[in-house]
């Protein structure tokens, strides 16, 4: 297993996991990537979270839409730290998801990101800099990759002229 495993409930949360993927592609990350439906897929859920930590696993990423229990109910199976990445919906906008992440009970902690696109890249980056707790190297990364960020904005300050 990898380090960092990012887990989605379904199919169409992919284009916005993919964002955070793209993310962790960019620091070279350790990382793999499924399908776990909580409501649908709820025996391989409960294997998935209570063997994480003897597979490897170091800092789990979970999207889910609507309900939006997965992130909660593999955090409930796991003692690794759980990011939750609300999905946007069409309902409600993610609005719902975003709520049935954040709201967790005491004891049972779940990170939880912005909805949507911005949500997966802060998931991907959270999850480094927690990796980067012992790891220079990934620390380093994530100064290097905030510099950058700085220059860009400079130079698109600079573009005004």
């Amino acid at each position: 297993m990898s380090e960092i495993s990012v887990v989605m409930g379904s199919k169409s949360d992919w284009p916005t996991v993919k964002k955070a993927c793209g993310i962790l592609d960019e620091f070279n990350a350790d990382y793999d990537k499924q399908v776990i439906s909580a409501h649908r897929m709820p025996n391989e859920m409960f294997a998935f979270a209570q063997k994480a930590v003897q597979n490897g696993t170091k800092v789990i990423i979970a999207c889910a839409g609507g309900a939006a229990h997965l992130p909660g109910m593999i955090a409930a199976n796991t003692p690794l730290p759980v990011i939750g990445i609300p999905g946007q919906t069409k309902a409600l906008g993610g609005m719902d998801s975003l709520l049935s992440i954040v709201q967790m009970p005491a004891g049972i902690p779940v990170a939880t990101t912005a909805i949507g696109d911005a949500g997966a890249k802060n998931a991907a980056l959270l999850a480094l800099q927690i990796l980067g707790i012992n790891n220079k190297e990934i620390q380093q990364t994530i100064l290097d990759y905030r510099q950058r960020m700085h220059d860009q904005a400079v130079e698109s300050g600079e573009q005004l002229d």
